[in-house]
């Protein structure tokens, strides 16, 4: 584990987050209808009840991991329900948050249900710890660590920098009892193989196991959401390799199918799944055959990584009905 005095380079864009949170900010939303998993509001940091743990959310990144760690240190965890060093590490973590007197605070990442947080947060494996102070990356740490290494680490990280913050507001005070209960153990030992894949990096050792399980289980839901979010993060990987902006190669191209893809897995990436849905729905209408049936089956791909209830979701699909049939 490294210790809090040097700065990690490249790991996390913070720009790029703030960037991609006031595009969001500013771009019109359903009247009177709530985004699903937002979190609290942009002005949340001036709140005199602070929360101590909380999940991290496209929606709620800007303002309380970035916002937020100009007052006090972020801890942010990214790791997945599915491994046991994840949960308890999220845990242990929101222990020490909780006991911290509100010296740091910490945030948690599902890289399952929120696969563009883990992206845009620059992880290459699960679980990952990464500390934010005064809106950069400080230091950062993969794996699990003994409760006591943890005491240690976020006890240096606070007298390294905390006192260089600008602190909370006068009056502040924890909010309730916010650490997440204890965890159950994992109830499917077979998902153990894909967890160990993907934090090594082996995006297709993990999506064969969960496909493993779905030829037995084809309802699987878990299995599927899974496998779904470890392709997109495959697909990101490989954009990253190819270095190419793929939505500007795809509005220069708008017949590529594949091209129109790859643009839509970047803006799920960017928090803006509407336009990732958008784009493919006007692709059902340029393709036929066995095009079009490419098309609609990555739509459903895409919208099985986010709740059946977002409405956004539910928009999107009502759409792709239409210019289907």
């Amino acid at each position: 584990m490294s210790t809090p005095d040097r700065f990690i380079s490249g790991a996390v864009d913070l720009g790029q987050i703030k960037a991609r949170a006031e595009a969001r900010q500013q771009a019109p939303q359903p009247q009177n209808t709530p985004q699903p998993g937002s979190g609290p509001s942009p002005h949340a940091p001036e709140s005199q009840e602070v929360v101590t743990f909380f999940e991290v959310t496209p929606e709620n990144l800007e303002s309380e991991v970035l916002r937020r760690s100009v007052q006090i240190p972020v801890v942010v965890l990214v790791g997945t329900p599915r491994s046991p060093e994840s949960e308890q590490l999220k845990t242990d973590l929101a222990d020490l948050a909780a006991a911290a007197d509100l010296k740091f605070v910490v945030g948690y990442v599902d890289a399952d249900t929120s696969p563009e947080v883990a992206q845009m947060m620059g992880v290459s494996a699960l679980p990952t710890v990464i500390a934010i102070a005064a809106g950069r990356p400080l230091t950062d740490f993969q794996g699990g660590q003994p409760r006591e290494a943890l005491e240690q680490w976020t006890n240096s990280l606070v007298e390294a920098v905390g006192s260089q913050l600008q602190g909370l507001p006068e009056g502040a005070v924890p909010a309730g009892d916010t650490a997440p209960v204890a965890p159950e153990p994992p109830a499917d030992p077979r998902f153990e193989a894909a967890t160990e894949a993907l934090n090594a990096g082996d995006f297709a050792a993990a999506i064969q196991a969960y496909e493993d399980i779905l030829a037995k289980e084809p309802k699987n839901t878990e299995a599927k959401q899974a496998r779904d979010s470890a392709r997109l993060l495959q697909r990101l990987a490989q954009q990253q390799e190819v270095g190419q902006d793929p939505i500007a190669a795809a509005d220069a191209d708008p017949a590529d199918v594949e091209k129109a893809f790859a643009a839509a897995d970047a803006l799920i990436a960017a928090g803006n799944p509407e336009a990732a849905f958008d784009r493919l729905i006007a692709q059902l209408s340029r393709t036929v055959g066995d095009e079009k049936k490419q098309v609609r089956e990555r739509l459903v791909e895409l919208f099985a990584l986010f709740e059946p209830t977002d409405s956004r979701v539910i928009v999107a699909r009502g759409r792709m009905a239409s210019a289907l049939y």
